[in-house]
């Protein structure tokens, strides 16, 4: 069984949380800019979206990468696109090959993006929302499927 990020949009309250202990996990200062995680907050409708690689299988940005720098390995039961940093040279077309903007180009000159910090993700741990989960998938797709027969079920009793 594998396991993987799982964001809840419906839990989060923009507390950006998540981005602090990211960037003080990976970086040893708090700063949101350095963090592998971005909320994008949406004040008008109070609606959060944190935006975190997700771990393609076929990820686009180890496609482009001119020097192999981007690879996928599993980590602690976890599927997850890593980058050497000594391979790294920081031509940024990873960033821009990713979907999601997953990946940042930093001031060092090499790009980031989550690793799942090595199975144990921070920005879980500090998700006071739990918006946050770093779960089985094949279990959490087989709960969301009960869930929705479920649904059909009582939809099908009140008919």
């Amino acid at each position: 069984m594998s396991k993987a990020l799982i964001v809840n949009l419906d839990k989060c309250t923009g507390c950006r949380y998540c981005e602090l202990a990211c960037s003080f996990a990976h970086h040893g200062e708090y700063n949101p800019a350095k963090s592998n995680i971005q909320v994008s907050i949406f004040t008008e409708d109070a609606f959060y979206v944190p935006m975190v690689c997700t771990q393609c299988n076929r990820p686009f940005c180890g496609e482009v990468c001119p020097t192999g720098a981007i690879s996928a390995d599993e980590v602690n039961e976890a599927y997850v696109v890593l980058v050497d940093p000594e391979k790294c040279v920081g031509c940024k077309m990873c960033t821009m090959a990713c979907p999601f903007g997953a990946i940042t180009y930093q001031s060092s000159g090499i790009v980031q993006k989550c690793d799942l910090c090595g199975g144990k993700p921070e920005c879980v741990e500090f998700c006071v929302p739990n918006a946050l989960e770093f779960k089985d998938v094949e279990l959490t797709n087989v709960r969301k499927c009960r869930a929705y027969a479920k649904k059909i079920y009582h939809q099908k009793e009140e008919d």
